[in-house]
């Protein structure tokens, strides 16, 4: 079925699961937007965040996808619920699966949590990992400031590097072997992060695990795509600067990025 999946993220940070979804379902067309003017997500009120990401919802059920990853963990742990009880497509979000990775790669069952304010607000990685394992601690970290350096699309330089060093100092105090990068901006940053660590913690993101659940969908409702498309990105900012982003992050050139007014 050559429907596209649908994408939906604060900003660019989602472009990290399409980056995923392009080397493993290569053939699957995606509709990715940005809501970039908007953005960031985290310090909002969740009312805030829900009717955001019901805009974004809205506006790609009207383009015909037939199913939906919510790339931004601020939306996933405020509105996932919600949008899978008023829309009929699969639903997929980024904190379950990110959390069974951390599991899956910890030794010692002492996790950190980078994340954005409203999503270390909600506990959901908290309330996700001990689901998976109840004898687990969790170490959660907002880190404000990775938002904006990534959406700036300065996450390259040694602003960015030390930002995140100053940020990360915190966590020195915690017994931690493993590192969930709890928002989709923050794998664009994550070189300084693990070099933060001295590259001695597995630093997970969820796109990959996600994109696992992705495909074991579209496999079970016989969805998946046969032939290739190249995918096409709405922002609601800059296209200026999303195009830039992209193109540097998934190696597109002359990617298709188009306005959206929400």
């Amino acid at each position: 079925m050559n429907a596209p999946i649908g994408v939906i993220d604060s900003g660019v940070g989602g472009l990290t699961v399409v980056r995923e979804l392009r080397n493993y379902l290569p053939n699957e067309p995606i509709i990715y937007i940005g809501d970039d003017a908007r953005c960031p997500y985290g310090p909002r009120p969740a009312e805030e965040v829900l009717r955001f990401t019901m805009d974004m919802v809205n506006s790609l059920a009207q383009m015909g996808i037939k199913m939906l990853v919510i790339a931004c963990n601020t939306a996933t742990a405020i509105a996932l619920e919600e949008v899978r009880k008023q829309f009929d497509f699969p639903v997929v979000g980024v904190i379950e699966p990110g959390a069974r990775a951390a599991i899956n790669a910890s030794r010692t069952d002492e996790i950190a949590v980078l994340g954005t304010e409203g999503t270390v607000k909600s506990k959901a990685y908290d309330l996700a990992i001990q689901a998976l394992k109840p004898e687990a601690k969790v170490h959660s970290l907002a880190c404000p400031e990775f938002v904006p350096i990534v959406e700036n699309g300065e996450y390259r330089t040694q602003a960015a590097r030390d930002i995140v060093n100053r940020t990360l100092l915190p966590l020195h105090n915690y017994p931690f072997d493993s590192v969930i990068l709890g928002c989709t901006h923050y794998p664009l940053l994550q070189e300084h992060i693990e070099a933060h660590f001295s590259n001695q913690k597995n630093v997970i993101s969820s796109a990959a695990e996600t994109v696992i659940d992705v495909e074991r969908i579209l496999e079970a409702k016989q969805l998946l795509s046969i032939s290739a498309e190249e995918p096409i990105f709405y922002t609601t900012g800059s296209m200026e600067k999303f195009q830039v982003i992209v193109e540097d992050w998934l190696a597109i050139p002359q990617a298709d990025v188009r306005k959206l007014t929400l």
